[in-house]
Formats: C-alpha cells, structure tokens, sequence
C-alpha cells in the first residue's frame, strides 16, 4: 500500500501567553519571598559539608514563561566531572493574568503538570505543602 504524502497543516497549538514585566516582577518578588521566608528555613537552614553532592542554596529563576524553584549543589569529590550543579525541583507555569500551573520535576527528568488553572497565592501554597514537590536536599 502506498504512503500517504506529507502535508504541511496549521498548526492548532495556543501561543503561549507571557508575562508583562510588571507582572514579572511581582511574580519574582513573590516567589523569592517564598523562598527566603519559607523554602531555606524548612529544607536548608544550614549547609552541611559531605564527601558526596550536597546543597549549598535554593533559589529561582524565569525560563520563557516559567518560573523554576533550583537547588544549586556542589561536588567536592576532585573525579567529579562539575564541581558545581543545579536541579529544578518544581516550577509554576503562567497561563494568563493570575492563572499558573504547578509541576513537578520527577527523578527521571520529565515534568508533571500536577495542578492547573491557580492563582499565584495558591500555586506557591501547594509548592510549600504537597508532600511530593520538595526540593532534593
């Protein structure tokens, strides 16, 4: 049986909205006062050195129209290939004015949208209290 031959379509994918920069820095503001109030005082109040990967900060970072929650670490071990790295644990999507997503970065490297359509307030409450989105410390 032949193939069908390739057909260049529409594409029916939604742009994705981005923040204005007014928005953006009250989002930034937000979730780094999350971070110095709540997320270093819970998981990482003090750094403790080891011989193996340990985290040494916890902060944030916009990527497009997300906003990432990292955990930087460092690698002691003089055969490691990095002394220093960084691993997003979680991050809120934006999806509109007021309106984000919440994922979740799983150990296998892929991304879990896990609650939609919150408000910011809500969207940085759930980051704190579901037991599953912690930042690997």
């Amino acid at each position: 049986m032949p193939r069908r031959p390739k057909v260049w379509m529409l594409s029916t994918r939604r742009p994705t909205p981005k923040p204005s920069p007014a928005e953006k820095a009250a989002i930034t503001q937000a979730c780094e006062a999350l971070i110095t109030e709540t997320i270093i005082p819970t998981y990482l109040p003090e750094v403790r050195p080891r011989d193996f990967n340990h985290p040494v900060a916890i902060n944030g970072k916009w990527l497009s129209n997300k906003y990432r929650f990292i955990t930087k670490f460092v690698c002691p071990d003089p055969s490691s290939t990095a002394p220093r790295f960084e691993s997003a644990y979680a991050r809120i999507d934006y999806d509109g004015p007021d309106r984000f997503s919440v994922w979740w970065h799983r150990h296998t490297g892929e991304w879990r949208c896990v609650f939609e359509d919150r408000r910011l307030t809500e969207a940085l409450h759930l980051i704190v209290t579901e037991p599953y989105i912690r930042p690997p410390v």
